[in-house]
């Protein structure tokens, strides 16, 4: 078993004072990794660790911090089969999905990189052209960064990138049940040489977490995970007046129009649901589909969910890899009963060996299913009929996220009409689960707020201040303007 008990603080490793734990690896579900808990004491050392490295991390020039943040990227693809390796261990999703993500992960760093030296403010054309106005953006100081289990890196990359380019500095908390690559990449960190504080990570899980995000000199919380636990973060933060990111969950509808290129648009449902097993907060588990092709695709995809290959995530011919925890796996379990238990008819899937689950279509869904309604975060789709646009569009809208959408479609006035009138920060045309670094990404309603990734990402990280200054020679009046 491997050992990771030391934790990254102020630029050493340090063992965790609290309760040790074990990282269970989904596929044998045998413990592979030992951890420790960081107690209310160690992450306040963190914190503190942090608050002191702030004033001197964000003085440092844009391009010192862009360098260390190029080296940072070059050392993610240098060492991304050893980290994909440890994050497929950990969640069991499979090996080249965690390569690819890591790249993209080290593209994140290169674009944020490039922003370090860019933060720039504006000039305020005022009532008087005696008073020069003008904006800069600075750094909030402290950032707290909590990360889930399915993509830990690719998650942190969305996060510390903007804050490290930005100025900040960071006490990252990644979840309980994948902590192993996060530790690994402070590893990185130590051997490039950023200064002491300026990114510490702490392992655990809710005791660790609350004492993070309750402390008053965190000035800004990012997290991505559920909403239940969201509305956690949001009631310790707003004891401290304190502004966050949240990344949570989603059921996100993939629609499919009758005009459309039938086979790029079940290629997209399919990997749109069933990559990283379901387990990513954009998968496209609602598939709304028009009348007139609905019995067509349904049968399509029964026939492709079937053929998908489960097995070792570490084998290049799996196609899909165990659920990443057994909590998890029961939850997903228990939103498939709740949908035979509704009416849905499925047509391809269900429970199998260990923490796996078959890739899972239920035809015959309606809007006032649970399964239309409640995320699974697993490899279970649910299809439903709709008629035209209008319908469509209400019955995409009809949840409590909004995360992301896909529309499938030939005619591009449908195409913008439709994408106008969705509920979602996100929405692809004619493709689905595209990322770009140049891209922000950030839901609506129970799917969270703020943005990630772009320069939407670097400007939470900031704060506006305003300069303005008298340039006249005459006594006069300090407050006329104000009157």
């Amino acid at each position: 078993m491997k050992d990771y008990t030391n934790q990254y603080v102020g630029g050493g490793w340090r063992r965790g004072s609290g309760a040790g734990f074990e990282s269970i690896d989904p596929f044998s579900g045998e413990p592979w990794v030992r951890l420790t808990t960081a107690t209310a004491d160690d992450v306040a050392t963190a914190i503190g660790a942090a608050e002191q490295a702030a004033p001197a991390w964000g003085r440092t020039p844009g391009v010192e911090r862009g360098r260390l943040l190029d080296e940072l990227a070059d050392a993610l693809r240098d060492n991304v089969e050893l980290l994909a390796e440890i994050e497929t261990r950990d969640s069991g999703k499979v090996f080249r999905e965690n390569k690819a993500q890591i790249s993209f992960a080290a593209r994140n760093y290169h674009f944020h990189a490039g922003n370090a030296d860019k933060l720039t403010g504006e000039s305020k054309p005022l009532d008087s052209d005696e008073i020069v106005d003008f904006t800069t953006r600075e750094p909030i100081g402290v950032t707290a960064l909590i990360t889930a289990c399915n993509s830990p890196l690719s998650q942190l990359a969305n996060k510390l990138a903007p804050a490290l380019a930005a100025g900040n500095t960071a006490v990252v908390k990644p979840s309980e049940h994948a902590s192993a690559s996060t530790l690994e990449f402070a590893r990185l960190v130590d051997e490039i040489g950023f200064p002491a504080g300026v990114i510490n990570v702490v392992t655990g899980a809710g005791e660790t977490g609350t004492a993070l995000t309750s402390d008053a000199r965190v000035g800004k919380i990012s997290f991505t995970g559920g909403p239940g636990t969201a509305r956690r973060v949001a009631a310790n933060a707003a004891a401290n007046l304190v502004p966050c990111v949240f990344e949570l969950g989603g059921k996100s509808a993939n629609i499919v129009f009758d005009d459309a290129d039938l086979e790029r648009a079940i290629v997209g449902a399919v990997a749109g649901v069933f990559a990283a097993g379901g387990q990513t907060c954009i998968a496209g588990s609602r598939l709304l589909v028009q009348d007139g092709i609905y019995d067509e695709v349904v049968a399509a995809l029964a026939e492709r969910a079937g053929a998908i290959r489960l097995g070792d995530p570490m084998d290049p011919a799996t196609e899909m890899g165990p659920i990443a925890h057994r909590a998890q796996h029961e939850s997903v379990l228990t939103r498939i009963d709740e949908a035979v238990a509704d009416g849905a008819r499925m047509v391809a899937g269900g429970p199998a060996d260990g923490l796996f689950v078959r890739p899972t279509v239920f035809a015959d869904v309606t809007p006032e299913m649970r399964l239309a309604r409640h995320e699974v975060f697993g490899p279970v789709l649910a299809v439903l009929r709709f008629t035209d646009e209008p319908s469509a569009v209400a019955m995409a809208n009809g949840t409590d996220y909004g995360l992301a959408s896909g529309i499938w479609t030939r005619d591009i006035s449908r195409a913008h009409r439709v994408a106008k009138r969705l509920d979602a920060g996100t929405v692809w045309i004619n493709t689905y689960r595209a990322s770009a670094a140049q891209a922000p990404f950030g839901g609506t309603k129970r799917s969270g707020y703020g943005r990630e990734r772009g320069t939407e990402a670097l400007l939470e990280y900031t704060r506006t201040k305003n300069t303005m200054i008298d340039l006249s020679t005459s006594d006069r009046d300090p407050f006329r303007l104000a009157t």
